[in-house]
Formats: structure tokens, C-alpha cells, sequence
């Protein structure tokens, strides 16, 4: 070898080693840095605030890389506010645990802290005969806050009082002067009824003076089979795009996917078990062989413990989030109409029934009680409706 050989190759090996030792000291430093830098709440100071319309936690702290980094690290959805000039957290309840920050106030609790004295008596005997009759924890929620709002209006007067005559007055108020919605109205008008007729066992002639609004018959929306192809697409999350396609690929409600157990599942036989779905009933719907795969795939990825799909920080994974996923693909795939992701349920069905599905099966599969509620469907399905040709088509 020469001599400018010689000298090549030791440079060649001098910069290999540096480049080593730089590695090395970046793990190092890495590793010392989980090791002796845990998360700290104390170097922060948290504070509940509205930016873009959302509620959200602001998080103020004087800069430092190293905390700046240890935020970033333990919560990966924080963003920085150019405007706010700070960063800042969704406002969660799993968050606000892990900041020791108390949980989030329920809508319906600020109306509840301001009912008279009088008929706070009132709202607890309604709540606990909720609870000995074992309705779902969505319905106790809705009848108490929907009590409560007459509570509140009605300040230091008794509840007990009130005559057919005033109740009739009070939704008169809430049709006029609110302009409360129908269904929201029916809502309001079953909470009260519960309460005069189960609570203080008033005769059912009691409340039948008083009408109810009809209801809007409105029909299910449903969505191609080619957009439902564009808004899978569109997802490149695996968790999210499961979630999407088991909506539609064993008609659930929103609910059902995130009380999903990994035990529910029965690749063997491939069932899935829905289990205290909508009226506390269970039913077992077939597992699309497609989405097999995919499944294990995710599981060896994510490690979910209990639930299916959960949380960053364990746990149920939110509805919310989950209805968020489904509007920013409809966004993305550029699909305008105005639907939720409950369309993917409605649309599960109608395409079932356009394959030649029969009625009693779907029925079932969807856990309808009545098969009046299935029988919608056909009104939507494109099986007999694409059949009849328009009279202008002949002219």
C-alpha cells in the first residue's frame, strides 16, 4: 500500500468510530434522559381554555429543551399555539388524570348545582329508582338532566305540585320560546312522565292530557358501496381503518365498536360477540373473513389489554374520537354529504338486503327488537327501486 493509501484508510477508520461513538452517545443520552427525566408536573402550570372553537388545556411553562422534550414525549397530541404563544393538550379525562387535574364536569351538572333546595329531594328518588331498575347508564344521564332542567326553571316551587295544566304550559315554553327539537322534546316529556307516573305513582291519565309533537319520518342515509371504497382509502391508520371497516363490515353502532373486548372475538368460528348492545341485549354477528389478517396485524402491534381499540392512555377508546375518524375521511375523499358514522351501520344493512339478504337475518344481526325498524331499509334499497323506469325515459 502506499502511502496516501495508508492515510485514506485511516481516516476512512477514524470517521467510522467517531460516527459509532456518536451513535452511542445519542442512545446514551436518550436512555439517561427516560431514566432520570420522568415526567414532572410540577414544572408546568395547566389551565382549561377555548382555542379554535375546542376546549383545550393550555400548558405554560418557562422554555427548556428538556421539558419542552419530556412533554412532547409523554403526550404526543400536544401542539404549539403560535397565537396563545404556548402549547396545549386535548381536553380528556385520561389527560386530566395524568396531569392531576380533576375530571371533566358533565354538561348537565351545572343545571343540577343551581336546583333549589325544594326539589333536590326530588332528582335523587328519581335517580335511585333509575338505578333499581337497571336502566343503562345513557338513559339515567338523559332523564336526569332532562329533569333537571324543569327543576331549575321551577326555583323554590315544589315539583309534586305541578298540575297537568302547568306541565302542558312548560313544553308549550320549550316548543315556543326554546325551540327544543321534536326528538329533544319527546326526551324531555319521557323524564318528567317517568317521574310522575313511576316515582310518586300518578295515574297514566295524569300525563295523556298532555300531546306529543310528531315525530319527523325521516329515512336511513346511506353510502355507495364506492364511496364506502374512497373513505377506506382515504384512512392510513390500521387501529382507524379497523374501526371504519367493522362498522360497516358487521353493522355496529359507534358503541359497540369501542365496548369491543378481545374476547369477543372468536376467529375460530369467526363470531363476534356484541355483548349489552342497545336495550341490554347480546348478539353474536359473523367476523368478514377480509379482516382476519388485518386483526393480528394489529394486535401484535398495538397489545391492546382489555378493549379492542383503546385509548393512548389504556382504556375505552372515545366515541367521540371515533366519529372524528369517520368525518376527516368523508373529508378527504372528497364525499359531500351529510352523514355520520352511523351511515355505515344504515348502509351495512341496505346492502345486505340488495344482495338478497332476507329480512328476519338482518333482523337479527343488527339486534333490532321490532322487524318494523328493519323493514325501513327497503325503502332505501335499490333492489326494487332501480327496477322502475321513469316516464320521461319514454318520451
Amino acid at each position: 500500500m502506499t502511502f496516501f493509501e495508508i492515510i485514506y484508510t485511516q481516516i476512512f477508520i477514524f470517521r467510522f468510530q467517531m460516527r459509532i461513538l456518536y451513535i452511542f452517545f445519542i442512545f446514551l443520552q436518550k436512555f439517561i434522559f427516560k431514566i432520570r427525566m420522568p415526567f414532572n408536573c410540577q414544572n408546568y402550570r395547566f389551565s382549561i381554555g377555548e382555542h379554535y372553537n375546542k376546549t383545550v388545556i393550555f400548558v405554560h411553562f418557562p422554555y427548556n429543551s428538556l421539558w419542552q422534550k419530556e412533554l412532547k414525549e409523554k403526550f404526543p397530541a400536544g401542539k404549539w399555539s403560535a397565537s396563545k404563544k404556548c402549547w396545549y393538550l386535548p381536553d380528556s379525562n385520561a389527560i386530566r388524570n395524568e396531569i392531576g387535574m380533576p375530571p371533566k364536569t358533565e354538561p348537565g351538572k351545572a343545571v343540577i348545582s343551581q336546583i333549589h333546595p325544594v326539589n333536590l329531594a326530588a332528582l335523587k328518588r328519581m335517580h335511585e329508582l333509575l338505578l333499581l331498575k337497571a336502566y343503562s347508564p345513557n338513559t339515567i344521564k338523559t332523564y336526569c338532566n332532562e329533569f333537571s332542567q324543569l327543576l331549575y326553571l321551577l326555583k323554590d316551587s315544589p315539583v309534586d305540585s305541578l298540575t297537568p295544566k302547568r306541565l302542558r304550559a312548560y313544553f308549550l315554553y320549550c316548543i315556543t320560546k326554546l325551540k327544543l327539537s321534536e326528538n329533544l322534546i319527546h326526551s324531555r316529556m319521557n323524564a318528567v312522565k317517568f317521574y310522575f307516573e313511576q316515582v310518586l305513582r300518578r295515574e297514566k291519565i295524569f300525563f295523556e292530557e298532555i300531546p306529543r309533537p310528531k315525530k319527523k319520518s325521516t329515512l336511513p342515509k346511506v353510502i355507495s358501496k364506492n364511496d364506502i371504497v374512497k373513505i377506506f382509502a382515504q384512512v392510513n391508520n390500521l387501529k382507524y381503518l379497523l374501526m371504519l371497516k367493522l362498522c360497516y363490515g358487521m353493522g355496529l353502532r359507534v358503541s359497540e365498536i369501542v365496548n369491543l373486548k378481545i374476547t369477543d372475538i372468536d376467529s375460530r368460528r369467526m363470531l363476534v360477540l356484541i355483548e349489552s348492545a342497545k336495550g341490554k341485549k347480546d348478539r353474536c354477528v359473523p367476523l368478514p373473513a377480509s379482516i382476519l389478517d388485518d386483526l393480528r396485524i394489529y394486535y401484535r402491534t398495538y397489545c391492546p389489554k382489555i378493549y379492542l381499540f383503546e385509548g393512548q392512555y389504556g382504556g375505552q377508546y372515545a366515541i367521540r374520537s371515533v366519529q372524528s375518524v369517520f368525518k376527516n375521511a368523508m373529508r378527504k375523499a372528497k364525499i359531500n354529504k351529510v352523514v355520520g358514522i352511523h351511515g355505515l351501520r344504515h348502509s351495512y344493512a341496505t346492502h345486505l338486503l340488495e344482495c338478497g339478504t332476507d329480512m328476519v337475518f338482518i333482523r337479527k344481526l343488527l339486534g333490532h327488537k321490532d322487524i318494523k325498524t328493519t323493514e325501513i331499509y327497503a325503502k332505501v334499497s335499490n333492489r326494487q327501486l332501480g327496477n322502475i323506469k321513469s316516464p320521461l325515459d319514454d318520451l
